[in-house]
């Protein structure tokens, strides 16, 4: 369980009106983050806004972890996204939750040379057709000992 990686959607479906444009290759934007300062047992929560035009967005995205002066607390992974239904022209709110020595979450893996880490998270969601979105970077979270 330590690994599972907690998504939550709240999909809002708009089905063609307004002067939104949607596009095959899905959208991904950052909308926020709950913390710059990332302590132990205390969660990392980032939220995002996506769009699809076929509804297909149900595979899977990709989180990156950079921690440029310290190449040990770096990771990369792709996490399957859970099932919601799906429509044309889809509109949505995705979170992305992780956890510092939290076990009902994914481990956003503190720091391991021995100082602070400052980290750039960086995400791209992918469908079912293997289109990606652009990717999506947070600000700089400073992840303590």
């Amino acid at each position: 369980m330590r690994n599972k990686l907690i998504i939550l959607f709240g999909v809002l479906v708009l089905a063609g009106c307004g002067k939104e444009k949607f596009e095959s290759t899905p959208g991904l934007k950052l909308h926020s983050v709950n913390t710059k300062d990332l302590h132990r047992q205390e969660l990392l929560r980032f939220s995002f806004t996506f769009t699809d035009k076929e509804g297909d967005l149900q595979d899977s995205i990709y989180v990156e972890k950079l921690v440029p002066q310290c190449a040990d607390s770096q990771f990369e992974q792709w996490y399957p996204l859970p099932a919601f239904p799906s429509t044309a022209n889809q509109k949505g709110e995705l979170t992305v939750t992780f956890g510092y020595n939290v076990t009902e979450y994914a481990d956003v893996k503190g720091p391991r040379c021995f100082r602070n880490d400052t980290a750039i998270f960086r995400f791209v969601l992918r469908d079912k057709a293997g289109n990606t979105s652009d990717t999506a970077v947070s600000p700089p979270i400073v992840i303590y000992e």
